[in-house]
């Protein structure tokens, strides 16, 4: 039987990224098929690679490098040099999509910008993500994370008062703005298709946080409400005698009467009828809450709850998750054996197609493992001697 090709065999990628936002987008394109590759700094490579600041050989492949390298091919290019751009360049013309996370601007200063590459090869799309946007009083800010978390509104909600506003705990907005960069990459191949040409794709952290609260910027469009959902009266999170679970008191017709029967108590809901009696009434309603879940383990107190058809989950650390049979039965754990670090796993593609399983076809790679392929492969060499 002929095994079925990747949705992005023929397409390559040049890919400038660094860190998270780029690099799980690129990835990504690399995992649906397309040949990604990386271009790095000589000696040093993606920031990621110093992520315990030291340079072994261990340390430059570290496990936070790996987990958004796979399936690429490392170059190691002096981009500020005259003979790397002449490399770059020769890359771009038999290339599809160009990649960057870099601060607005600096790809052009570079001499990589869209204008630039478009004359080289108007079929290119040049695909960038960056912190605030490409234009506008915060274009030149340096982006990050942390703090899209906090200009975006995101930070500001907590699910009570009382608690201390805090950073979220895993590269939210990064991940997020990735996706949308792999979705416009995407997109922008389809429009070439019909008309040949390229074009520029732009994503920001920050606007990939404000998309996430299309809800709640309605809301408070239309009616100067503030939508919070980790705030809603019925739901939240509460200490057991071994753990903790969380409760989502919504989709049903009398969540308030249902958590009552599992929790065994007197049905609370004649007295706080609606929402906004329950929303009036929330500190005392979840005292009562926390009080009886306090008294039994975390798997009672699911049985009951889940016996009523009422949303929760166990509260737990991402150890266990990793160890859950659902996770391996998803395919969300790739299992490699890498020339530097040995066994390691690593989370797979949450995209799943039907007939093109992810794989891992390429390491991820040691900084500069694939120059000379790559030089052979290309004639960069001669180019490079040429132009020189």
């Amino acid at each position: 039987m002929q095994q079925n090709t990747y949705p992005l065999d023929g397409i390559r990628v040049i890919d400038f990224t660094q860190v998270m936002l780029g690099p799980c987008a690129t990835q990504m394109l690399a995992d649906f098929g397309a040949d990604v590759i990386k271009i790095e700094r000589p000696g040093a490579g993606d920031l990621s690679r110093g992520f315990y600041g030291e340079k072994t050989e261990e340390a430059l492949n570290n496990a936070v490098f790996a987990s958004l390298n796979r399936n690429k091919r490392s170059v190691e290019i002096d981009t500020k040099s005259p003979e790397g751009k002449q490399m770059v360049y020769d890359l771009v013309r038999e290339a599809d999509v160009v990649v960057d996370n870099f601060r607005a601007g600096v790809m052009d200063r570079l001499g990589f910008g869209y204008e630039a590459l478009k004359a080289i090869n108007p079929g290119i799309i040049c695909a960038s993500g960056t912190g605030y946007g490409e234009t506008g009083p915060y274009a030149h800010k340096g982006g990050q994370d942390v703090l899209a978390q906090a200009m975006s509104g995101v930070m500001e909600k907590t699910s009570d008062p009382s608690i201390p506003k805090s950073i979220y705990p895993t590269t939210l907005c990064d991940y997020t703005a990735g996706m949308h960069l792999v979705q416009g990459v995407l997109a922008a191949l389809l429009a070439r298709a019909k008309s040949g040409l390229g074009q520029k794709v732009s994503v920001s952290l920050y606007d990939s946080m404000i998309a996430m609260q299309m809800q709640e910027a309605a809301q408070w469009s239309k009616h100067r409400e503030v939508l919070n959902w980790a705030a809603m009266p019925l739901t939240g999170v509460f200490d057991t005698t071994d753990g903790a679970l969380v409760v989502v008191g919504a989709f049903k017709v009398n969540p308030l009467q249902d958590i009552c029967a599992a929790l065994g108590i007197d049905d609370l809901s004649p007295e706080y009828p609606n929402l906004a009696a329950q929303r009036a009434n929330k500190p005392y309603l979840q005292g009562i809450f926390r009080d009886h879940f306090a008294s039994n383990t975390t798997a009672y107190w699911l049985e009951r709850l889940e016996a009523r058809d009422l949303l929760c989950a166990p509260v737990r650390p991402l150890n266990e998750a990793l160890e859950d049979p659902q996770t391996a039965i998803n395919g969300m754990l790739l299992d490699i054996d890498h020339p530097v670090l040995g066994e390691l796993q690593l989370v797979g593609c949450p995209v799943h197609l039907s007939d093109v399983p992810v794989t891992v076809r390429h390491m991820p790679p040691r900084l500069g493992e694939h120059t000379e392929e790559v030089i052979r492969q290309f004639g960069l060499k001669e180019k490079e001697r040429a132009a020189g």
